[in-house]
């Protein structure tokens, strides 16, 4: 049974960081690419970052570019996202997902967990 389960999430202070964590079982990690989204109340779920199962290709969306840093162990099968800089706008629940290599779509999402950011 795959499972993708969240962690980390909290209420904060505007300025102020987070680490997410995003504990993976029931699927062979390195087959894999890995992704966080997040969506915030009336809001689309949008894309935030993805990371290859190796590491070595990321991408972010350009309203959290050098803010956050999306890294993955693959000896932990754990994937996290550290958010620095965190602004009242970051506020939503974060999830993690899973896609196949090669494939375009993610199908495989943790529950969330909620991130609040206070001015």
């Amino acid at each position: 049974q795959v499972q993708l389960v969240e962690s980390g999430g909290g209420l904060v202070q505007a300025g102020g960081s987070l680490r997410l964590s995003c504990a993976v079982s029931g699927l062979t990690f390195s087959m894999y690419d890995m992704g966080w989204f997040r969506q915030a109340p009336g809001k689309e779920r949008e894309f935030v970052a993805a990371i290859s199962w190796s590491g070595a290709t990321t991408n972010y969306a350009d309203s959290v570019k050098g803010r956050f840093t999306i890294s993955i162990d693959n000896a932990k099968n754990t994937m996290y996202l550290q958010l620095n800089s965190l602004k009242p706008g970051d506020t939503a629940v974060y999830s993690c997902a899973s896609r196949l290599r090669g494939t375009r779509e993610y199908d495989r999402w943790g529950q969330g967990t909620q991130v609040t950011v206070s001015s």
